[in-house]
């Protein structure tokens, strides 16, 4: 990634989310519908920023050349440290998440890296014996234990891709990816469909319309759908301040349209999550990941009879 940071998303979401009006126009009660955050578990974000602060010296020795396979004892036992914590935060993710859905509730992860989700959606996958991803991103995110970090952000939905009951993995807006990564697509049998962010460009220079395009995206998931809202896949002007832009991508309305068709087309959003929201000098970052979350909560609680369409 270009910057950190994005351990202080959930921080900066919150700072920004008086600052919403509650009406829309699609989902007129949707201020009826309660969303409430449990509070930000600072002490996770203190073990992550010394834990950061300890990695730099071994990303380092990488972008020197070397390989994670030739790592001496001390940066080894570092990773296994990093692959431990990272195992343990998701383990308890998942319990927590399954408490939440135990009683009723429609869960979302807010946060942090891309890495963050695991949890929820292991839990997802405990609930349901079929379900999708839908996910909103700039990058493939289908490397294997990236930089030698068996949970990277980098290898969220190759992590995913091991759950069971995920049946298709459905990918939109990616426009920065490896050739391994495009090869695991390819050689997929059709479990993972990848609408690449040029070929959704091209097809509009030639006169299709969002809609349809949206229509194509929709049509490969199951009934049960996980939104992965990586803040990168939208319009770099719209999250500068993420750990990796990449020119291009999706405007905000565009995501979100793509979202309520999801839900339109009968579907149940039965989990979700935010994530790489990082704030810069000023509250956009925030502003702009407040209001996706709002929104996409708003339509995953419609989606599951939580209001009135």
């Amino acid at each position: 990634a270009y910057g950190a940071g994005t351990v202080n998303g959930p921080e900066a979401v919150l700072a920004a989310s008086p600052q919403i009006d509650y009406h829309l126009q699609d989902l007129p009660q949707a201020w009826k519908m309660g969303i409430a955050m449990e509070p930000i578990p600072q002490a996770l974000a203190h073990q992550s920023n010394i834990l950061r602060k300890r990695t730099e010296t071994y990303i380092t020795w990488l972008e020197a050349g070397n390989l994670p396979d030739q790592a001496p004892e001390d940066y080894r036992m570092l990773l296994q440290e990093v692959n431990d914590s990272s195992l343990a935060l998701c383990n308890n993710l998942t319990k927590k998440a399954e408490g939440h859905l135990d009683g009723g509730k429609v869960v979302g992860l807010l946060g942090g890296d891309h890495s963050t989700p695991l949890g929820l959606m292991t839990a997802i996958s405990h609930r349901y014996e079929e379900f999708g991803i839908l996910q909103i991103d700039a990058h493939a995110d289908l490397r294997i234990a990236y930089e030698g970090f068996t949970y990277s952000h980098a290898s969220i939905m190759t992590n995913a891709l091991k759950l069971g009951p995920l049946s298709k993995l459905v990918q939109v807006g990616v426009r920065d990816y490896a050739e391994s990564e495009h090869e695991v697509v390819a050689t997929s049998a059709g479990r993972i469909e990848s609408f690449y962010d040029q070929i959704l460009q091209e097809n509009r220079f030639q006169g299709m319309t969002w809609h349809q395009q949206c229509e194509s995206i929709v049509a490969p998931l199951p009934e049960h759908v996980y939104v992965s809202f990586d803040i990168d896949g939208l319009d770099p002007t719209l999250c500068p301040n993420t750990g990796t832009p990449v020119p291009g991508g999706l405007s905000m309305e565009e995501a979100l349209y793509l979202i309520k068709q999801v839900v339109k087309s009968g579907r149940k959003i039965v989990g979700f999550d935010v994530s790489e929201v990082a704030p810069g000098q000023d509250e956009w970052d925030g502003n702009v990941g407040a209001r996706v979350l709002y929104r996409l909560a708003c339509w995953a609680g419609a989606s599951m009879g939580k209001m009135e369409m």
